[in-house]
């Protein structure tokens, strides 16, 4: 790698070159490694290639910076790191059960332990609430979990032939 001084004057060299260089300087001079865990060095090459950290950089998502200052650069300068997308979180579905006067409240029980996990002692207070208030929200979950449980119950109800609706409400 030829050191910058051996460069013709009239040659200007580019980002990708200077960074080269840089690189080798460091890593043949350097008895540590160049970058640890804590530091974000930035690397900012502008027309004559004076190191001027940008202070509009937000550090924690561009660690480097290669900019090459010229003529036709805009300022903007490209990332050399992607950065890592924040993920939302999924809309939460309420699973209700509504009362009817003729689902058997042993059927109501054997439904909330089979399909919401319930022990029986919730599943029974669970159903009396149902019974009292006419609805109760047996569960919350995602959408596709919150139809899968509506689509068991309801064709558990059919297959003993009982009225009981389940249904479910966004959140």
């Amino acid at each position: 790698m030829p050191d910058l001084a051996d460069l013709a004057p009239s040659t200007k060299p580019n980002v990708e070159t200077y960074a080269l260089f840089l690189y080798e300087r460091f890593r043949m001079h350097s008895p540590l490694p160049l970058f640890t865990a804590r530091t974000s060095p930035i690397l900012c090459v502008p027309d004559a290639f004076d190191c001027n950290p940008r202070s509009d950089v937000d550090m924690t998502t561009s660690p480097f910076i290669l900019s090459s200052g010229g003529p036709d650069d805009d300022g903007d300068a490209g990332l050399a790191v992607a950065t890592k997308p924040k993920t939302k979180r999924p809309p939460m579905y309420k699973v209700l059960l509504l009362n009817d006067d003729f689902t058997p409240m042993e059927f109501v029980v054997m439904v909330l332990e089979r399909f919401f996990g319930l022990n029986h002692s919730q599943a029974f207070e669970l159903m009396l609430t149902v019974h009292k208030k006419g609805l109760a929200v047996a569960g919350v979950f995602s959408y596709e979990i919150a139809e899968t449980k509506v689509t068991q119950v309801m064709q558990l109800a059919r297959e003993h032939q009982h009225p009981l609706q389940c249904t479910m409400e966004k959140e």
